[in-house]
């Protein structure tokens, strides 16, 4: 029997007195695509962390097809055929998807290969369907396409291994058809997938085989995802059943908050046009929509952290003229982030 593509055997990680990884094993083989599962805080992100060369474990070790490695930094970890597209994407900006691929790569001559890179971009188009125009600056992609550009990086350096954090999270559902079909290419043209997810039906759908972590530890395995139900899978993360809230009656009063015509322009991310809602006392409001459609400048709007270019915005009946957190808090409103640190 080959050896596995990636063995972690043992890995601990501890923050202080937080243990992130205690004693965990995980193997993925050539073509495999491995769920990884866990609650948030569970150490996913942690351990892959370390398979990528981020934090160094204080325990254990890893085997790339047999043969113990030393993952220092991301350079290492590259350098052993391990790619990782995170959950917020390093990409430049201002450079076209070519030079993006090209950086730090050494060419001919010290010059960049661009005829190279444009050889080898078209070959994995065509082999995954993950097709670019090579000259798009990275700041005329959508965040599918972003995204895209990070999974092509990490084939272009030449991952055997490629790690996805979240990766449907930004996506719409006829770009997460696009990001499987693509995956299930490379799995069967012999690369190995971690796939990192709390969407338990695409977990079902698309992986061979699953890791659940709880509390650093592993709690369970699933070897065959597909016949396991998701009730099931979300126990063995949580190690209780999930009962459904039951949403209980309610009187909404008076609006507590509310948003007349509010405009942004985007200097970060999506730009907001013409929004209206009102936040009711006693009522809880859901903002739905897929990752990169404006969540984060409404939330940044409503905080106070950014001032809109039109509209008005009103908390307690008291009009907001400032728009700083100082004058949004003393109104009575706070905010908890998307970015926990």
């Amino acid at each position: 029997m080959p050896a596995p593509l990636i063995e972690m055997r043992g890995i601990s990680k501890s923050f202080g007195a937080v243990m992130a990884n205690e004693a965990v094993d995980l193997s993925v083989a050539q073509g495999e695509i491995l769920g990884l599962l866990g609650e948030n805080g569970a150490g996913k992100t942690t351990l892959m962390n370390v398979l990528f060369g981020a934090y160094a474990p204080d325990a254990g070790e890893i085997l790339v097809q047999g043969r113990p490695v030393t993952i220092n930094s991301s350079a290492d970890a590259l350098a052993a055929g391990i790619g990782m597209v995170h959950q917020h994407f390093h990409l430049a900006p201002r450079l076209s998807v070519l030079e993006n691929l090209l950086i730090g790569i050494p060419g001919k001559s010290g010059r960049i290969d661009r005829a190279g890179g444009l050889t080898r971009l078209a070959e994995i188009g065509r082999q995954h369907g993950l097709t670019l125009d090579p000259d798009l600056p990275v700041s005329a992609l959508s965040i599918g396409e972003q995204q895209r550009l990070e999974i092509v990086k990490a084939l272009f350096r030449g991952a055997r291994l490629l790690i996805l954090d979240e990766p449907t999270a930004v996506l719409a559902p006829t770009e997460v058809d696009g990001l499987f079909s693509a995956l299930r290419s490379m799995a069967a043209q012999g690369l190995g997938i971690i796939f990192i997810s709390h969407k338990l039906n695409e977990v079902r759908a698309l992986t061979h085989r699953c890791v659940v972590l709880r509390h650093g530890r592993v709690t369970g395995r699933v070897d065959a995802p597909a016949s396991t139900t998701s009730s099931e899978m979300a126990r063995l993360m949580c190690g209780h059943e999930i009962v459904p809230p039951a949403r209980g009656p309610s009187t909404p009063g008076a609006a507590v908050l509310t948003l007349d015509a509010i405009s942004t322009s985007r200097h970060s991310g999506m730009a907001l046009r013409d929004v209206s809602l009102s936040v009711r006392a006693g009522e809880i409001l859901g903002i739905a929509g897929v990752s990169g459609n404006g969540q984060r400048a409404l939330a940044e709007v409503i905080s106070g952290v950014r001032a809109p270019d039109a509209g008005r915005m009103t908390i307690a009946g008291k009009s907001v003229s400032r728009f700083s957190p100082r004058e949004v808090q003393a109104l009575g409103l706070g905010r908890i982030p998307e970015d926990r640190m």
